[in-house]
């Protein structure tokens, strides 16, 4: 018979937009032809309001079952940036954090109801990302038995003792990086805890093609950002290098836009925003790209990094993240930048020649074929799972 497991997740479905999420989606089907696996997660697919969309409580998605429950409370974003406020200005105080927590969302505590009166149903559970509610709330029922993905970025949230719930009691954790355990390591010194490096298997089809996307959209030469069009992932400040090199530096290239708006764009004819895409799209457009750019800051991964190592392009990040340095400096298939200067000189070395990026390119496709597999991922994921199980049997 196989184990049963649970995966906890904020948000679950083919139409949900994010990294975690999309990890938590494709190791629950992956593991389904080892184990039984059920996803927890909420009815929401929007994280900035955390409103009911889904309306089944109960469906099968690609072979795996999940279970959703409303959200109690939609976020109500005045409130929550009020209380967010004084978090970032290092005012909050401990006793306002589960206040802070609850107005984040998504506020669901019908399923931390059923992981309570569950707890014996499961032989594992796995919460993705440390930040939110289902998380939080729901490692401390199930501390012996918890696996957790934290999605660890070094951010101002992990000032938060709050935090300390998920961080030092957990039976184990599947970090993405080496450069994420690290941060856990130094912030909570929790060396007690069993780990392993995970991160996620990159699949990309076998038939892409950039010049499809160039004649579909009518472009040009161009680099190409993928990911929520988002303050947070630092997307301001690309566009305003990305203008300001355009003015010492002009030409035809663009800036080609993939992923949902949620901050305004420029309306520059050098600036193409083309929103939400198809999976199609977003490999055909990486592969007609001369590189893909990552401004963000906080990022525990990375899989469009890694999709476009894998169809051979170098990339262009943010040097302030740990792990986007990290990728780049163990293969040598991107460059990273600090500040304007940087973005400059890095954009000029990338742009001048072809083989260049192209002998870069490799390097990086090297990279992804030698570590992140979904074979290799499969089995270091199976193996923690099966030694938390078995201390379970025991």
């Amino acid at each position: 018979m196989k184990r049963k497991l649970c995966f906890v997740v904020q948000r679950y479905g083919l139409e949900v937009n994010g990294g975690a999420e999309l990890l938590c989606r494709q190791l629950a089907e992956k593991m389904s032809a080892w184990y039984e696996i059920e996803v927890l997660t909420t009815k929401a697919i929007d994280y900035m309001t955390w409103k009911d969309e889904y309306t089944k409580e109960n469906e099968t998605i690609n072979g795996v079952s999940v279970r959703r429950f409303s959200v109690e409370k939609q976020r109500v974003q005045a409130e929550f940036d009020a209380i967010n406020a004084k978090l970032m200005q290092g005012c909050l105080q401990e006793q306002e954090e589960q206040e802070w927590l609850d107005k984040q969302g998504p506020y669901v505590p019908t399923l931390i109801e059923y992981i309570k009166k569950n707890r014996d149903a499961y032989s594992v559970f796995v919460f993705f990302t440390y930040l939110y509610y289902p998380t939080v709330m729901g490692v401390q029922e199930v501390k012996d038995k918890a696996i957790v993905v934290p999605h660890t970025h070094d951010e101002p949230f992990l000032r938060m003792k709050l935090y300390e719930r998920v961080f030092l009691c957990p039976r184990a954790f599947f970090f993405n990086t080496d450069e994420e355990r690290l941060l856990v390591r130094r912030k909570y010194h929790n060396f007690h805890i069993p780990y392993k490096i995970g991160g996620v298997g990159v699949d990309v089809p076998e038939t892409v093609s950039g010049e499809t996307f160039r004649e579909k959209y009518h472009l040009g030469s161009y680099i190409v950002y993928v990911g929520r069009i988002d303050e947070g992932k630092n997307c301001g400040e690309l566009f305003d290098f990305f203008i300001r090199y355009k003015r010492l530096h002009p030409g035809e290239l663009k800036l080609v836009l993939m992923g949902k708006p949620v901050m305004q764009v420029p309306v520059r004819d050098d600036i193409v925003n083309l929103g939400f895409v198809s999976d199609e799209d977003k490999f055909n457009g990486i592969a007609g790209a001369e590189f893909l750019v990552l401004p963000s800051i906080f990022e525990s991964l990375s899989i469009v990094v890694l999709e476009a190592f894998s169809l051979g392009k170098p990339v262009l990040v943010n040097g302030k993240c740990e792990v986007l340095r990290g990728h780049c400096d163990k293969c040598g298939g991107g460059f990273y930048y600090r500040g304007f200067r940087g973005f400059e000189s890095r954009m000029l070395q990338l742009l001048v020649s072809e083989p260049f990026r192209h002998e870069m390119g490799e390097k990086g496709r090297r990279y992804v074929a030698e570590n992140f597999q979904w074979s290799i991922i499969e089995k270091k994921f199976s193996e923690l799972v099966e030694d938390v199980a078995g201390l379970q049997d025991a």
